[in-house]
């Protein structure tokens, strides 16, 4: 059960992460090399609390759809989205916005997950996967800090 967490500190107000780190148009940018794209459920906007978003997308050559639920949310701080169906056995992904002084926010991202397969999916964790999807995880979030930068020097 790896869990990767990571921190960006981003020159930002919190409410602005935290949009963009929902939105679904913003999440289908940031994974633009995996062909992500929403099919089910909420596919575009910002996601709320209960709803749900089914991913397609090509992972290790094979396309692959999962769908995830925001199962807690507390605007503009922190949300939850866990996994309904998918190639995981489950998943837990917290996104947390802590404001800092002098307008920015500390973003932390924690995502835990278990592999499907018992021990064949433990040593793909350790082989490649966990390195596979921190790598995912740190683009996507680099992402939303540009972006949260750019509309924070627009405003």
């Amino acid at each position: 059960m790896p869990i990767i967490e990571m921190s960006f500190y981003i020159q930002a107000p919190a409410p602005v992460c935290f949009d963009l780190a929902r939105s679904i148009d913003v999440h289908m940018e940031s994974t633009a090399q995996t062909q992500e794209k929403a099919v089910g459920g909420r596919l575009s906007g910002l996601i709320e609390l209960n709803e749900t978003v089914t991913w397609e997308a090509v992972h290790f050559g094979i396309k692959q759809r999962l769908t995830a639920r925001i199962t807690e949310m507390d605007a503009p701080h922190r949300f939850v989205d866990e996994m309904v169906s998918g190639a995981f056995s489950r998943f837990y992904h917290v996104h947390e916005f802590i404001p800092q002084q002098g307008g920015g926010t500390l973003m932390l991202d924690r995502f835990d997950y278990t592999s499907p397969l018992g021990f064949l999916g433990r040593l793909a964790d350790k082989l490649f996967l966990e390195k596979y999807m921190s790598e995912l995880l740190r683009k996507r979030n680099e992402h939303i800090k540009q972006l949260a930068e750019a509309q924070a020097k627009q405003s």
